[in-house]
């Protein structure tokens, strides 16, 4: 399988990262061991304290797990490269000038934010106007 390289253009990043809200509430738990029957995490962290898993709160109620963080899920739809320097620093300033908290998770492709739920279109609106200051 042939991997394509994301792009490392701090300016094309901004400018390009077009933010997405996921649909529903997401929330962090975490479990000793395996990942719960019927959990679909969307994303997992193995720590020596436990699982860290990130899922849709449904899941989490369903199966019983405690959280304390609702959080939305937004997309950057640029391709960034996991060797990019200055994104994450650029969007999460944008974001604390605003008050607002992320927890950030690179995937191969994107960038994933988890910020406030309540606050998740405002996040969005940061993002976008980020955006635009940086074309």
């Amino acid at each position: 399988m042939r991997c394509v390289t994301g792009e490392t253009d701090l300016h094309t990043l901004l400018t390009t990262m077009r933010p997405r809200l996921n649909p529903g509430r997401y929330v962090f738990t975490t479990v000793d061991g395996d990942v719960p029957p019927g959990v679909r995490p969307v994303v997992t962290v193995a720590e020596e304290e436990g699982l860290t898993l990130v899922l849709p709160q449904r899941d989490a109620d369903a199966a019983g797990l405690t959280y304390d963080y609702v959080a939305g899920w937004i997309t950057l739809r640029v391709h960034s490269a996991l060797e990019a320097v200055g994104l994450t620093a650029a969007f999460a300033q944008a974001l604390a000038a605003a008050g607002l908290s992320c927890n950030v998770v690179a995937g191969f492709h994107h960038d994933h934010l988890f910020v406030p739920y309540e606050r998740a279109g405002e996040a969005v609106e940061v993002l976008e106007d980020l955006a635009r200051r940086s074309a």
